[in-house]
């Protein structure tokens, strides 16, 4: 059997890569490994193909007599805070690609704590969809349904954060995604005055010219709505792109550095660390060194930023996608949470978002996707060395060549002094992998 787990859980193109009967067997195995701990919680994102793996998902389950509690449609970290609040859980699963494209479909699974599952853990599941589990004809778990527990989750987020934003409009793009709900409603509960889009999903549009990643709309809407921030979701809500009220798109990294000065001041900056990736841009790190705060990077991907944040003492880390992780509030990327953090900063220091941003230059960096049938192309010696000749012209810069964990793309980031050779350099390194 294939390699199920990638960086980001079970992930591929929905009914032929991640199938209904893939998603029966994840079922039937992490039933067996939680089973007599607890029930397990679902929740999925909007995607017309998650109602159909959420369903194998939980038959496999019950089928090794472990009850599934299904939340229907929530938010990727609702499932995870919810896990560590309630605490009656064993382990929670969402049926979601994230801010992949329509056709594509997964699943990602947390313990208990709320934590995305370790390698081994996922690689132990892989072993036990290739065993023989035995099954009692009997001892068979339940289903039950609780359309009202992502209002637990509101609730929550609104008491973790008690702002009166009555006098802040705020524009959302929601994604058609899992934020349709409960970024609106804990918005509304602190008296935000909101302006959604795409907030209607039909199962078909998620992500689809909208989200986080396609900020130049909520860019766009932030302005024509007169509107103080701009709060941009991907599908599942565990990242955020904003915009200030001039239409300047802030993203995860201008993000890290808002909320990094915040705890700072506020004396919450365990270890005086941030952890960003490989992709933060080299500018971000200057500014935060400069001002004493120490910066740290990791390979891209939440499960490794949270790693370094783990072992370095961090409590904040995050992507340049808008993927942030706050431990002060949440051990997973919360778009919801991280948006509420950053309007805390504007309440409390009584300042607008373009105030926040001010003086955050960016050197030039272009990030380009090269499509290609075989990822490994890029540990091929003669593409190596091509990168080296790259480097050379160059001269003063970065280039970053990482295979997507999720996409079968090449992700290759050039970054400069100079816009246009670095844009000519990314446009040569994709030429070359699509050749």
């Amino acid at each position: 059997m294939r390699k199920i787990f990638g960086t980001d859980g079970a992930r591929g193109i929905a009914n032929i890569e991640i199938t209904p009967e893939i998603s029966l067997r994840i079922g039937v195995a992490i039933g067996k490994l939680f089973y007599g701990n607890g029930p397990i919680l679902i929740g999925e994102d909007t995607r017309l193909s998650s109602e159909m793996l959420r369903l194998a998902l939980a038959t496999g389950i019950i089928s090794a007599s472990t009850d599934v509690t299904i939340g229907f449609i929530m938010p990727t970290p609702a499932v995870s805070l919810l896990l560590r609040i309630m605490k009656n859980f064993s382990a929670g699963c969402v049926v979601s690609a994230s801010h992949n494209p329509i056709e594509f479909n997964g699943i990602k699974i947390f313990d208990k704590n709320g934590f995305k599952l370790s390698d081994e853990n996922e690689e132990y599941i892989e072993e036990l969809m290739e065993s023989n589990i035995e099954r009692s004809p009997v001892n068979i778990g339940r289903v039950f349904y609780d359309e009202n527990i992502r209002d637990f989750y509101v609730d929550y987020i609104a008491g973790r954060f008690p702002l009166n934003l009555s006098n802040l409009k705020i524009a959302l793009d929601l994604a058609n995604g899992s934020t349709y709900y409960t970024t609106p409603q804990t918005l509304k509960k602190l008296t935000a005055q909101i302006f959604p889009i795409n907030d209607k999903p039909d199962g078909h549009r998620i992500n689809v010219e909208c989200g986080s990643t396609h900020p130049q709309v909520i860019s766009r809407h932030t302005v024509n709505s007169g509107a103080h921030i701009g709060i941009s979701h991907d599908g599942d809500g565990d990242r955020v792109i904003l915009s200030d009220e001039t239409g300047r798109i802030v993203d995860g990294d201008d993000i890290m550095v808002i909320l990094g000065r915040h705890f700072k001041k506020k004396g919450l900056l365990k270890n005086n660390t941030i952890v960003g990736t490989v992709m933060t841009n080299l500018a971000i790190e200057n500014i935060l060194k400069s001002e004493g705060i120490n910066f740290k990077r990791a390979p891209v991907g939440d499960r490794y930023v949270l790693q370094e944040m783990l072992k370095s003492g961090a409590i904040l880390g995050g992507e340049q996608s808008g993927h942030i992780i706050n431990l002060l509030e949440s051990v997973t990327g919360d778009g919801l949470i991280t948006a509420l953090s950053v309007l805390e900063v504007m309440v409390e220091e009584q300042k607008p978002l373009s105030k926040l941003v001010e003086g955050l230059e960016r050197f030039p960096q272009i990030l380009v996707n090269a499509k290609v049938k075989d990822k490994d192309v890029i540990n091929d010696e003669k593409f190596k060395q091509f990168v080296r000749e790259m480097e050379k012209e160059l001269k003063t810069g970065r280039i970053i060549i990482r295979s997507s964990g999720t996409e079968p793309v090449i992700r290759i980031m050039v970054e400069g002094d100079n816009e246009i050779k670095i844009r000519d350099i990314a446009n040569r390194i994709k030429e070359y992998l699509e050749v």
